[in-house]
């Protein structure tokens, strides 16, 4: 009879762990974050962002129904992607039904990680989503208007880009020039390592990914490892400031060398814009 119950409880413990992990991996967690800006024009004010960063190609069941479900129920203005939606290993017949799904739920805008310079159509399949009706923001901008009032949102290429391209500083002074200098710049940025120089810029508002939230993460401690094979990375998650600069890194939502999320579920954070300070 001991035997049996040491069997049973040794049975409902492997059952725990498996759901649990399977929780961890599978399950998406929507995260509201107010970002409050004086900067930001009174017209926007409530204005909702769904951001999806690091995909990795990942599919939360058939054609991303899972995905799209969570971004539909988030009630978005906006949906950004930051990077690394596809990489190398993704089959790439998951992003039209993904794609055409978050089209039809909010304007969809979208710039490169690092991962999708390497895979080799890269350029046939930015004209793809650009079809689809994603736009894609490669070191240029478009303004975003309710009313007579405006915002900017703009996009950079990931570093892995064309040695050549448009750096940040070039775009940020394009915008001012023909903006205005108090434009509210909203930049969709890969890279989560860069507040200063955003806020150096004088850019309100980043929103990037990269980190994959520190794939495990410690309870009150936060992301165990970074990007550049680091421990403890200083921006794994979360909402960071520098003067009037904002920069969000969110966690991701997919995998790349490392097939597991610990304490780190997929991550579909909702920035909802604020007027006034900070």
């Amino acid at each position: 009879m001991r035997a049996i119950r040491r069997a049973v409880r040794a049975l409902v413990l492997l059952l725990a762990v498996i759901v649990f992990f399977y929780w961890q991996n599978f399950s998406i967690q929507t995260e509201e974050v107010a970002v409050a800006s004086p900067a930001l024009p009174r017209a926007f004010n409530g204005l909702r962002i769904a951001e999806i960063a690091d995909l990795h190609g990942r599919q939360f069941g058939t054609d991303s129904a899972g995905l799209l479900h969570a971004v539909e129920n988030a009630a978005p203005d906006l949906i950004c992607i930051d990077g690394d939606l596809f990489d190398e290993n993704t089959d790439l017949s998951m992003l039209t039904p993904l794609l055409r799904g978050l089209v039809s739920i909010a304007p969809t805008f979208y710039v490169t990680g690092n991962h999708e310079f390497q895979v080799a159509r890269r350029n046939e399949i930015f004209a793809h989503m650009e079809q689809v009706g994603v736009r894609v923001l490669r070191n240029e901008y478009t303004l975003l208007t309710r009313g007579a009032s405006s915002v900017v949102i703009a996009g950079v290429d990931d570093p892995c880009g064309a040695y050549d391209r448009k750096m940040p500083d070039e775009l940020v002074a394009e915008i001012r020039a023909e903006v205005g200098q108090d434009a509210y710049i909203l930049m969709l940025a890969h890279r989560n390592d860069t507040l200063s120089m955003w806020a150096e810029l004088g850019v309100q508002l980043v929103l990037t990914g990269h980190c994959h939230g520190g794939v495990v993460r410690l309870p009150f401690v936060g992301g165990v490892f970074g990007t550049e094979q680091q421990l403890f990375p200083a921006y794994d998650a979360g909402l960071f400031r520098e003067g009037e600069t904002a920069l969000y890194v969110s966690r991701g939502m997919g995998y790349s060398r490392v097939h597991l999320r610990l304490f780190n579920r997929p991550h579909l954070p909702v920035l909802i814009l604020r007027c006034g300070e900070t």
